[in-house]
């Protein structure tokens, strides 16, 4: 019986035989056990047999599956991966195209292209209506209302400088919650300078924020002669920034001055706030780019930024950014006649200093009250 039972397991190799020479087994097994059976048990025996070979049947077909069916791996976590990649890459490159682009352009350079966005809030006859010589750009984050209303009641008053219109304009992304939204849009209402427009409002978003400035520009205030993006805590001393855009020496094309950054290394370090991946920026060192805290530009570059900015892979490091589009444009941002006169920082309070600066970051919209009223005081 034993080398019945190995011939039978050993059967299972070759796969249609298996299922002859099993029945083969049974049929002879069922006569042995009913030759000398009484008439009384084989009543038993034949509905006991009948469930066995039913079974066995089963479990017979079962194991002849297995022996023919290919091998099918299983899916791998990075196939997984790598397929819903496939599919969420295809459908970004299908819903984030631009339709003025003709050409396939690779989803990294496609990410910060403005016209990925539309506004939310906007104010598009405001350089009809003011018909400004500059203009003042100024990204903050929506739920900054006390930075708005600091800069509305100090130096973004200055609607006029040496007899030159000048229209300041605050620029956010998406709130995050409707009740936020609802106030954004009653501050809109009240003021008409808030721009919006539908990207998450973030640090790390920076880049698609200036982006999205520079096409406001490019699209609703081509007749500006200037424009200067300035950061919500900064002073700006905008009688000096007019000194210096009147000068005669002054370009009014491809012009871009402000604090020039120099050789600025990549930052590697992941825990840094400016890490950037080599695979968004895989040379050494930037080029160079003017410090993004307060920057002056003439207005013809708007829309040579927005339409360079298809061939050049975006990064979320927004000056260094602007840095690399001029650089694709052929040339380089310039040194102000006094450089000392954008500035970082101050080390300590002095009026004087303030009397001759264009633009210092100062920090918190009490600090640039306070400098604006002291500066501003009769002597």
């Amino acid at each position: 019986m034993l080398s019945t039972w190995k011939r039978w397991r050993y059967a299972s190799i070759d796969g249609g035989a298996f299922a002859s020479k099993a029945l083969t087994i049974l049929k002879r097994t069922v006569t042995l056990c009913t030759a000398h059976a009484p008439s009384f048990i084989l009543s038993y025996m034949s509905g006991f047999i009948s469930v066995i070979l039913t079974f066995s049947l089963c479990a017979i077909l079962y194991n002849y599956d297995l022996c023919v069916k290919p091998a099918v791996p299983p899916e791998t976590f990075n196939n997984a991966v790598n397929h819903k990649s496939s599919n969420y890459m295809t459908t970004q490159m299908k819903t984030t195209a631009a339709p003025t682009v003709t050409k396939q352009i690779s989803l990294h350079y496609h990410v910060a292209y403005p016209l990925n966005y539309h506004f939310i809030l906007d104010e598009p006859d405001k350089c009809n209506q003011w018909d400004p010589f500059l203009v003042l750009m100024v990204p903050v984050a929506p739920h900054q209302l006390e930075a708005r209303n600091t800069i509305r009641s100090t130096w973004g008053a200055e609607s006029s400088v040496q007899g030159k219109a000048v229209l300041t304009l605050f620029f956010v992304g998406l709130t995050g919650g409707s009740k936020a939204q609802q106030q954004l849009e009653e501050e809109s209402r009240q003021h008409r300078d808030l721009v919006q427009s539908n990207f998450v409002d973030s640090y790390f978003n920076l880049t698609i924020k200036t982006m999205v400035i520079m096409d406001w520009l490019a699209t609703r205030c081509p007749q500006a002669s200037y424009a200067m993006k300035a950061d919500s805590d900064i002073y700006l001393n905008l009688e000096n920034l007019m000194n210096l855009l009147l000068a005669p020496n002054t370009p009014r094309e491809n012009y871009m001055t402000g604090h020039l950054m120099i050789k600025q290394l990549v930052v590697r370090d992941k825990t840094s706030k400016w890490y950037v991946s080599e695979e968004l920026y895989p040379k050494r060192e930037y080029p160079t780019y003017v410090q993004g805290a307060g920057y002056v530009f003439s207005n013809d570059l708007p829309e040579k930024i927005v339409e360079i900015s298809k061939e050049v892979m975006a990064f979320n490091i927004e000056d260094a950014y602007v840095g690399a589009c001029l650089k694709r444009l052929g040339f380089a941002p310039s040194s102000p006649p006094d450089p000392s006169q954008f500035r970082l920082s101050m080390q300590q309070y002095k009026q004087k200093d303030f009397l001759s600066v264009i633009s210092v970051i100062v920090g918190s919209p009490n600090q640039i009250l306070r400098v604006w009223k002291d500066v501003k005081r009769p002597t």
